[in-house]
């Protein structure tokens, strides 16, 4: 089976969060056995599905000190299919026009391990004086929950690690902590009561409106236009007592949400509503994006923390919604305490409840490091950037930092406008220089 085959199967084996990655780990752990490694997974459930880290190495035993080189093989949900418009309308049929290959998890990362793959079965059989582990990894858009379970079951002794994310082919040394917050806003007594006999009624009449926006990843929200955001604006100007029937919108909370839809009965008329509720936790909202703009780190592009409203849904109880704020390793504690409490304090304020779902803090290497050096000298080698920079994106280096490992983030793949958005693509040319990359660094750091 060539590269391009295998990248066409892989993508189209669903990974998203509503089918879970067991069917795409089985697949590449024939790979890595064909490929002379030893193959081990962990199965764990999330979220009531089945879901499976893959951990491959070129010995049975687990060393005392060994090289991880991380892929999450997991996606976010594609969206309308109709809007991929370079895969006839199918996200999971990758599709080649010139050098471009389109298809969800084509950039992030799922081909990614297949570079990795590629590059380190020909080390397999040699003599190593640092051991490599290859890890495929699930839950990276719920709280990076595979590499999680990866550390807490002691599968793997890393101390150095390469972590797989779209980094343009640049090397990445310091990255964004990620917070993944959730608010929910309880409907009266009287609203409920009012949504069940509006239902059941046959003469029952309300209005509908849908926002749209422009998807986009939420390391640039700038980038998009959050049609959620649009929605909590033109409801902040409707009367105070209509009904809220429906507020829904948005894929997951790290993606900026490209429609929205709301329905309203103007008949309402409550004591206690929820949209006056709903306006006051939307200027909170702002008042934190108006304060994470004002803080700085000039190496990450925008230059400051960053938040995003990704989900809003309704049910019979209430309004939830979800979203994520990146924050720089430069941010302290106490900073983004403060910003948390902002929200806490509108939600208890408007008899709502506001909870961190998952924070995972930035992550910082030294440049003089080995790995760093290393890899700088191979991306020289193979006529890339071989500078170090720092990536906007949260990665599951977070998570491997936290316990000493020295990371490193590096991978094919455009991420800003292109990830989490439908028509996903990356170069050919970049998966042939990728798996050029990892083959030369293995090499050079391994034996």
């Amino acid at each position: 089976m060539s590269f391009v085959d295998k990248c066409r199967q892989l993508i189209a084996l669903d990974s998203t969060p509503s089918r879970g990655n067991k069917e795409v780990a089985s697949f590449l752990g024939k790979l890595c056995e064909e490929a002379g490694l030893y193959v081990e997974y962990q199965h764990e459930s999330l979220d009531g599905l089945e879901q499976s880290n893959l951990i491959a190495r070129p010995e049975k035993e687990i060393p005392e000190q060994e090289l991880l080189l991380e892929t999450h093989i997991d996606t976010v949900e594609p969206g309308h299919f109709s809007l991929w418009t370079r895969t006839q309308s199918n996200p999971f049929n990758a599709s080649i026009y010139n050098d471009l290959m389109f298809g969800l998890g084509v950039a992030e990362s799922k081909l990614d391990f297949l570079c990795k793959l590629e590059a380190a079965r020909l080390l397999v059989g040699k003599q190593m004086k640092r051991p490599f582990v290859l890890a495929a990894t699930y839950g990276s858009q719920r709280g990076m929950a595979g590499a999680i379970k990866l550390v807490r079951k002691k599968k793997i002794r890393a101390k150095w690690a390469l972590i797989g994310a779209p980094t343009n082919l640049e090397l990445i040394t310091a990255g964004q902590g990620l917070a993944v917050i959730e608010l929910f806003i309880p409907f009266s007594e009287e609203e409920k009561e009012y949504r069940r006999r509006h239902d059941m009624q046959e003469s029952s009449s309300s209005q509908s409106r849908m926002f749209s926006g422009k998807p986009a990843h939420s390391q640039k929200p700038a980038q998009g236009d959050n049609a959620i955001m649009k929605m909590l604006a033109y409801l902040e100007q409707l009367p105070a007592g209509i009904a809220v029937m429906d507020l829904d919108g948005g894929l997951n909370h790290n993606s900026v949400p490209g429609s929205s839809v709301l329905e309203i009965d103007v008949m309402g008329g409550f004591k206690d509503p929820i949209v006056p509720k709903l306006s006051q936790i939307y200027s909170a909202l702002l008042k934190v994006q108006s304060q994470l703009e004002q803080f700085r780190d000039d190496r990450f592009d925008p230059p400051h923390p960053t938040m995003n409203l990704g989900t809003i849904r309704t049910t019979e109880d209430g309004v939830t919604l979800q979203g994520s704020c990146r924050v720089p390793p430069t941010v302290t504690d106490q900073a983004y305490e403060q910003w948390m409490r902002i929200l806490q304090q509108a939600c208890q304020s408007n008899g709502a409840t506001f909870r961190v779902r998952d924070y995972r803090k930035g992550f910082e290497v030294s440049p003089d490091s080995e790995l760093v050096r290393i890899a700088s000298e191979t991306l020289t080698q193979i006529g890339l950037k071989p500078a170090p920079g720092a990536f906007a994106g949260a990665t599951e280096a977070s998570v491997f930092h936290r316990l000493g490992v020295e990371c490193v983030v590096w991978g094919p793949g455009l991420s800003v406008g292109n990830s989490h958005a439908p028509n996903e693509c990356i170069k050919m040319r970049d998966l042939d220089l990728a798996v050029d990359f990892y083959r030369r660094f293995l090499e050079g750091f391994c034996l």
